[in-house]
C-alpha cells in the first residue's frame, strides 16, 4: 500500500486490537509518539487513524490523557432489558432495600471495606463549616434559619446554576434535607392520594418509596439505560391513563447513567402542557458529568410546570443532607410545606457551604471527582467485560453506577443471600421496579476506587450468579 494510505493501515491494526480485546473498552491505546515509533509513521498519519477511529465512536480523546478506548465500543454490549406498559398499581418497596441501606451499601457492594483518605475537596468543604461555626455570635444559636434557607447559599447555587443554562433568582430556589426531601416536597405539593404517576423504569427506588407513603399509583414507563424515559411510551401512557405528575431524571439517571437527548426533552414538556402534567426533575447526577454539563430540563420548561429537585449528596458529600428546590407553580405551596416538614435548616452549615462555592473550592472538587470517577467507570466496565457469558453493560457518561443485564436465567433476588454470606452486597434489579421485572440485572456503582478489595469482590460475582 501506497505512503498516502499509511493512515488506513494504522486504523485497521488498532481496530482489530479492539475488537480481539488488546485494548479493552475505557482502557488507554498506545501514545501518538509510541505509534509513530512502532509503526514508523509521522505523527499526522497517526492522528487521522485516531480521528478516523472517532468520527465511529470507537476511541475517546482526553486532554492530557491520551486516546481511550471508547465504551460505546463493539466490545461492550448495552443492555436491552425494557420494561412492559401495565396499569397503574399501587406501589409496595420491598424490605430488601432497608436491608441495603443499614449496610450502607446503595453505592458500595463491599461497605466494610477499608477506609481511604479524605479527598482535598471534602478536607476543604470542612474547614469551610468550620469557619461558619467560629464565626457565629451571640445568641444566633437562639434563632431558626428563613423557610426558604441561607440567601447567601441560594446565591450561589443560583450562579451555579446560571452556568448551565438556566438563569434563576435566589427568590425561586428552597434549601431542602437534600433530594429526597425536596422529591418528597413536589411530591406532596402537587399530588393527593390516589392519583397517577408516571416514573422511568427501571428508575430511582427512592421515589417509588415515596410514592408508596403518599397512597399514591404508579405507572411504569420503559427507559433505555442510553437516553433515558421512552416519550413515545409516555405517551401511550398518557393516552390510556389520567396521569398527575411525571417524575425524571434526564441526567444520568440511575440505575444506568441515561442522558436525555434535548429533542426527547421538548416532547415531553409538549406532553406535560397538552396533558397538564406536573414534572418534577431529579437533577442530582448532572454535576457528576464526565464532559459537558448538560443543561437542566428546568432551562426548556416556559410554562412553568418542572419542578426541580437536587442535592450535594452525589457530587460532594452524602453525609451533608443539603438540597434545594425550585418549585415552579406550587413554590410558595413547598415552601409552606418545608416550614411544616422541617421547620428549618442549619445555618452554619448552609453557610460553611456558600463559602466553600463562593472561593472556588467547589468546582475544584468537581474537577477532581468527574476525572477520578470516569477511571472508575473505566476501571469496571473493564472487569465486567472479563465476566463469562452474554453480559451487557450500560456505559454511562455521568453518574455512579452501571446497568448490568445478565443471562435470562439469573435471579439477582436470589443470590442476595449468597453473595451476603461470601460478603458482598449486591443491588439486585427488581429494586428499581414495581412489576418484577429485571431479576436478570443489577445496578453496580463505581462511586468508590477499584482498590484490590472490592476488585476482587466483584471477580466473586460470576460464580455465585451461576449458582442454582
Amino acid at each position: 500500500m501506497t505512503r498516502e494510505y499509511r493512515y488506513l493501515q494504522l486504523e485497521a491494526w488498532l481496530l482489530q486490537g479492539i475488537k480481539e480485546g488488546r485494548w479493552r473498552p475505557g482502557e488507554r491505546l498506545p501514545s501518538i509518539r509510541s505509534l509513530c515509533r512502532e509503526h514508523a509513521v509521522a505523527k499526522a498519519t497517526v492522528q487521522h487513524a485516531l480521528q478516523r477511529l472517532e468520527a465511529k465512536g470507537l476511541v475517546e480523546a482526553r486532554p492530557k490523557a491520551g486516546h481511550f478506548v471508547s465504551l460505546q465500543a463493539p466490545a461492550v454490549q448495552q443492555p436491552l432489558s425494557r420494561a412492559r406498559i401495565e396499569a397503574p398499581r399501587p406501589v409496595t418497596v420491598s424490605d430488601l432495600l432497608l436491608d441495603i441501606m443499614r449496610r450502607s451499601a446503595a453505592f458500595d457492594l463491599l461497605p466494610d471495606g477499608q477506609a481511604g483518605d479524605l479527598p482535598p475537596g471534602i478536607v476543604a468543604l470542612n474547614r469551610s463549616i468550620g469557619r461558619s461555626l467560629r464565626r457565629q455570635r451571640g445568641d444566633d444559636y437562639q434563632y431558626y434559619d428563613d423557610p426558604a434557607g441561607d440567601s447567601g447559599l441560594r446565591q450561589q447555587l443560583a450562579l451555579h446554576l446560571s452556568r448551565r443554562g438556566w438563569r434563576v433568582g435566589p427568590d425561586r430556589l428552597c434549601i431542602t434535607s437534600g433530594c429526597q426531601h425536596a422529591l418528597f416536597l413536589a411530591l406532596m405539593a402537587c399530588c393527593k392520594p390516589g392519583d397517577v404517576v408516571a416514573v422511568e423504569s427501571p428508575g430511582f427506588y427512592g421515589v417509588l418509596q415515596l410514592i408508596e407513603q403518599f397512597d399514591l399509583q404508579v405507572v411504569e414507563v420503559p427507559a433505555s439505560s442510553a437516553t433515558g424515559m421512552d416519550i413515545d411510551a409516555l405517551e401511550e401512557v398518557l393516552r390510556r391513563w389520567q396521569v398527575r405528575a411525571c417524575v425524571v431524571s434526564p441526567a444520568f439517571a440511575t440505575p444506568g447513567g441515561a442522558l436525555m437527548p434535548d429533542s426527547a426533552k421538548r416532547r415531553l414538556l409538549a406532553l406535560a402542557d397538552q396533558h397538564d402534567l406536573a414534572v418534577i426533575e431529579d437533577d442530582i447526577y448532572a454535576d457528576t458529568a464526565f464532559g459537558p454539563v448538560p443543561d437542566p430540563l428546568k432551562a426548556l420548561d416556559t410554562d412553568d410546570r418542572v419542578i426541580l429537585c437536587s442535592s450535594f449528596s452525589k457530587c460532594l458529600s452524602r453525609d451533608l443532607r443539603l438540597g434545594w428546590i425550585s418549585g415552579a407553580r406550587w413554590h410558595a405551596r413547598i415552601l409552606h410545606l418545608k416550614l411544616v416538614t422541617q421547620l428549618a435548616s442549619s445555618r452554619f452549615l448552609q453557610q460553611g457551604v456558600a463559602e466553600f462555592m463562593a472561593d472556588g473550592s467547589f468546582t475544584s472538587h468537581l474537577r477532581r471527582l468527574r476525572n477520578e470517577l470516569r477511571e472508575r467507570r473505566d476501571q469496571l466496565v473493564s472487569l465486567l467485560h472479563a465476566w463469562p457469558g452474554d453480559v451487557r453493560v450500560s456505559a454511562p457518561q455521568g453518574g455512579l453506577a452501571v446497568w448490568v443485564e445478565l443471562p435470562e436465567a439469573v435471579d439477582s433476588l436470589a443470590v442476595y443471600p449468597r453473595a451476603l454470606q461470601a460478603g458482598v452486597v449486591i443491588t439486585p434489579g427488581p429494586l428499581f421496579s414495581v412489576s418484577g421485572q429485571f431479576k436478570n440485572c443489577l445496578r453496580i456503582s463505581f462511586a468508590h476506587p477499584w482498590d484490590k478489595a472490592r476488585a476482587t469482590a466483584l471477580k466473586l460475582l460470576p460464580e455465585l450468579l451461576q449458582q442454582r
